[in-house]
């Protein structure tokens, strides 16, 4: 089934605004499980980029790969980094 473009958008803009909907009623407390969960995500964005970067059927989608992979990988890092700070926070500190 091929998509049109004005489709496509459609379903973009309707994604976009249903997950910022339901990012934004998240309490805090379930910060942290739903960054692991979007690590998990992104590393299936990775992988999904890195197969697209590397088919190579034409340039553009070469350079749109490699900047997917470069974002998805950000993305990856950056919620492992911040998901380690929140969690040595709840850590008890150790007494000498």
């Amino acid at each position: 089934m091929k998509l049109d473009m004005l489709t496509a958008l459609f379903v973009f803009m309707l994604a976009t605004f249903l997950g910022l909907d339901i990012i934004r009623r998240v309490s805090r407390l379930l910060h942290t499980p739903l960054m692991s969960l979007t690590n998990a995500i992104s590393a299936v964005t990775v992988v999904g980029a890195i197969l697209l970067a590397g088919e190579g059927h034409d340039r553009l989608s070469t350079i749109l790969g490699s900047l997917a992979v470069f974002a998805s990988t950000t993305n990856l890092v950056s919620g492992f980094l911040i998901t380690d700070r929140m969690l040595r926070m709840f850590k008890k500190k150790e007494s000498k």
